[in-house]
């Protein structure tokens, strides 16, 4: 069964969701991001995905006190992205609570700091962000277009032993229109290994139904919770009967 990963992103300490990974369309859906995690918990499910957005913006780390209350309120399986720019936001990220780190810019600019850090830390906690937009990797909080072509980015890590990769396509990004189920699919077929977390266009149970029957081992959502096309009660009811 395909793994399901809701997230929580954290702008000024609050739960928000942007569309496009647009700062100006940011929306707070909760001023409590602690509670929104425990629901999520309540609810069975065993992972989160949290994205520090004034980090991404800053390039530095800024709500790891969200995270540190987080992973002390919950048994939640946390993995961590936003601003990861240093060894220093690295260790605060895995200090504060976080099991795994999500990491883009840094892994297109500075591939042997990622490199380094996979090494130091271990690969297994490591998620390689690959944000995708018109087939290239865009990078510090999708400002900016790398250049970088997604398969040959991903067969540049995945050859040296990276397997967790969080492939979010930005134009499917908040828009509650259906994933990129294709892009996911090609990844597979290219990287049959790869443990694939699917980002971006989710907005409703049929979705993630799709993408399970698809084979993508994981999958991120957010905004079809916060929005009521999906309920939490209908997730675990679709969870329980996988089991």
């Amino acid at each position: 069964m395909i793994e399901l990963v809701p997230a929580i992103d954290i702008i000024d300490g609050k739960c928000v969701r942007l569309t496009k990974g647009d700062y100006a369309t940011q929306k707070t859906y909760n001023e409590d991001p602690v509670a929104v995690a425990r629901e999520f918990e309540n609810y069975g499910l065993k992972r989160l995905h949290i994205v520090d957005l004034d980090g991404a913006r800053s390039k530095h780390i800024v709500n790891h006190t969200v995270l540190e209350r987080i992973a002390s309120a919950t048994n939640l399986k946390i993995d961590f992205g936003g601003g990861i720019k240093s060894d220093e936001d690295l260790h605060i990220a895995f200090e504060c609570g976080a099991s795994m780190v999500t990491v883009g810019s840094i892994a297109v600019t500075q591939p042997e700091t990622f490199m380094t850090w996979a090494a130091t830390y271990g690969s297994e906690r490591m998620i390689l962000g690959a944000d995708v937009k018109n087939g290239l990797i865009s990078i510090n909080g999708w400002k900016e277009d790398s250049g970088e072509q997604l398969i040959p980015f991903l067969h540049n890590y995945l050859d040296k032993g990276i397997k967790h990769v969080l492939c979010t396509e930005i134009s499917k990004d908040g828009m509650l229109q259906g994933p990129a189920t294709p892009l996911y699919k090609e990844i597979m077929k290219e990287f049959p290994e790869c443990a694939l977390i699917a980002s971006g266009g989710v907005s409703g149970m049929a979705d993630i139904i799709e993408l399970n029957d698809a084979g993508i081992p994981s999958v991120v959502f957010g905004k079809a919770i916060y929005e009521g096309k999906i309920s939490l009660n209908e997730l675990a009811f679709w969870a329980e009967k996988q089991r």
